[in-house]
């Protein structure tokens, strides 16, 4: 087993010995900053798009357009 499946197995069983108002809030927790990890990496993506478009470097155009791309 790797260090992090260990790590996990042992962060999992810690959260188990918690009683259920504590896993509720670990889970709530956890669920927050995943929803926030996913803006962030949005935000990224569409910073890095913008950026594309202001260099030029966006290809425009139909879902025809992009077939051709696509095949040729």
């Amino acid at each position: 087993m790797g260090s992090k499946t260990v790590s996990i197995n042992v962060a999992l069983e810690t959260i188990e010995s918690l009683d259920v108002n504590a896993q509720a809030y670990i889970s709530e927790i956890l669920s927050k900053r995943i929803v926030e990890l996913r803006r962030a990496g949005i935000s990224k993506r569409a910073q890095e798009a913008e950026q594309s478009y202001k260099r030029g470097t966006v290809k425009r155009g139909n879902i025809e357009d992009l077939w051709k791309d696509l095949n040729d």
